[in-house]
């Protein structure tokens, strides 16, 4: 399995143990390689939603961490 992205020293958790009840960053693998979303996301049954708008998103994740506001 990919590397989730380098740079900042929080710990990526496995895509399984996703909780639902907050906000996230998602770690992707695509054809440009392993990357972190730039909006929080949230965990609904069956797949994920931005949080600030609820609009769903297709992706298939590999990792998640702690969503941290960026300035």
């Amino acid at each position: 399995m990919a590397r989730p992205p380098l740079g900042d020293d929080r710990e990526w958790h496995p895509i399984s143990t996703a909780p639902f009840d907050r906000d996230l960053e998602l770690a992707v693998i695509n054809y440009h390689g392993t990357h972190a979303l730039v909006f929080p996301c949230r965990r609904i049954l069956g797949g994920w939603i931005k949080a600030e708008t609820r609009e769903r998103i297709e992706v298939q994740p590999s990792h998640w961490r702690e969503w941290v506001k960026k300035i």
